[in-house]
């Protein structure tokens, strides 16, 4: 079994114009463009000591509901 999820991209007209014109320049499917301008983001965030920070608050909060949840 694949290890693919889709998913639906909705982006405004000419926002998705943009995607299809570059993806074509650079002769590579709109669905490799967007999987690469998300793993460059995600890998920017990863780098990004707000985000950890902001991340780490994230985590400890819904720690803090799943152990509620949990008794």
């Amino acid at each position: 079994m694949s290890n693919i999820k889709s998913m639906t991209l909705r982006l405004p007209a000419d926002q998705a114009a943009e995607v299809e014109a570059i993806a074509g320049v650079e002769d590579i499917p709109v669905s490799k463009f967007v999987r690469d301008a998300i793993d460059a983001h995600i890998a920017a965030r990863r780098k990004d000591a707000e985000f950890k920070a902001r991340l780490k608050r994230s985590i400890e909060a819904n720690n803090d509901i799943l152990e509620r949840l949990a008794r």
